[in-house]
């Protein structure tokens, strides 16, 4: 009787160690588009955030125990980010990583304040409640205008064209736009023609043939992906190759093989510190971006803004929660990310007092070009925008 109570107790053990083991881990709550119309962004930042559990848990997890990002697809639908946010608060989780879209970001937002949960948006666009529970990734486009503004500037190119999107991230960006040239720095810029289309126009020969007509020294294309592609092609066609920057959601792999025979000779982006080298970082950023390289490797991938934009939020989840330990409550995680000063991520140096709601700011910016032929971008400028030489 007691080798059979004995081997009674073992099959038991057996069946009930697996959902004991489940229940060990820590599960942090993720929103991404993994279909629809933006799904490039959110497989991309998929990757990364799977790139850092693997890191995580290879570095003791939290606590001892390991992470796992539980990813839902919201389809890149307000109305569905909406949906899952609601259910997410409902069963009281501290931390909501995601969406991608600005426009899911902000369908998400009201339910947040004034008590969380957390609410880490991994789209950069928006303006956040200073000290609230929405944090937002990268850098604001007032930061990203104000160094493309100061790198052009230094090197003479003063005549500037844009073309946006009407769209809510379009109409941010413009205003950001105009707000940057207004400060007495850019009082020498003169924007020489103002260009708009609807995300879904399939050509804008119009607009570039008045672009083209304005002869000026830079053109700001200010669209991602396949919008994108549609107004560096009506360039092409139009004969339009003058200095250019577009927006940083247009660094990845996907974006360059589909519409590199289309892109500019010289092409800018306002981006980020892994793309300057070891002549503009710090040590510690280029230890942090070891480790971005290192843990993407295993998953087979290489760094770009799009898988950067989901890895430094991820990471400071994650560190926030080895400190605070994995019962941190949302309010308590709050205090910890609205007070952090010194992190140092891929992005460099973070200080959420500084920068509200992101940690980082011009600092943090620096202008790279693509160069087509080596497929990769190179940096033209420090830290802030200055031309490098200068």
């Amino acid at each position: 009787m007691k080798r059979i109570a004995a081997v009674l107790a073992a099959a038991l053990l057996a069946m009930f160690a697996p959902v004991a083991q489940a229940a060990d881990q820590y599960e942090i709550n993720v929103i991404l588009p993994l279909t629809g119309s933006i799904a490039f962004v959110g497989t991309t930042q998929q990757l990364a955030i799977k790139a850092v559990e693997a890191y995580v848990n290879k570095t003791g997890g939290i606590d001892g125990r390991p992470v796992s990002f539980v990813i839902q697809d919201d389809q890149g639908d307000p109305k569905t980010a909406l949906q899952l946010a609601q259910g997410l608060i409902a069963k009281n989780v501290p931390i909501i990583l995601g969406p991608s879209s600005p426009q899911d970001c902000a369908a998400i937002q009201p339910l947040i304040e004034p008590k969380g949960p957390v609410f880490y948006c991994l789209a950069n666009s928006g303006h956040p409640v200073t000290g609230g529970y929405e944090f937002l990734t990268l850098f604001p486009y007032e930061a990203q205008f104000a160094v493309t503004y100061r790198y052009f500037r230094q090197r003479g190119l003063k005549k500037i064209a844009y073309i946006v999107s009407t769209d809510g991230g379009g109409q941010e960006a413009e205003a950001a736009m105009t707000s940057q040239a207004a400060l007495p720095e850019n009082k020498d810029l003169q924007f020489v023609d103002k260009e708009h289309f609807a995300p879904g126009d399939i050509s804008v020969a119009a607009q570039m043939a008045r672009i083209k007509a304005a002869n000026p020294d830079v053109v700001i294309f200010w669209a991602t992906g396949g919008a994108a592609g549609t107004l560096f092609r009506s360039a092409r066609d139009a004969g339009i190759d003058l200095p250019a920057a577009t927006s940083g959601g247009n660094m990845s792999a996907n974006f360059f093989k589909q519409f590199g025979p289309v892109l500019p000779t010289n092409l800018y982006f306002a981006a980020v510190p892994y793309y300057a080298g070891d002549a503009v970082n710090t040590a510690a950023t280029n230890a942090a971006i070891v480790t971005l390289t290192t843990a993407l490797a295993a998953e087979n991938a290489k760094p770009d803004m799009i898988q950067i934009s989901a890895w430094d939020p991820a990471m400071v989840v994650v560190d926030a929660l080895r400190k605070l330990g994995p019962n941190a409550t949302a309010a308590q995680l709050h205090v910890y990310l609205n007070n952090l000063r010194g992190w140092t991520g891929v992005n460099g140096s973070y200080d959420y007092r500084t920068n509200p709601q992101r940690g980082v700011g011009e600092s943090n910016v620096v202008m790279v070009r693509w160069d087509q032929q080596q497929s990769k971008g190179i940096a033209v400028s420090k830290l802030g925008g200055a031309p490098l030489g200068k």
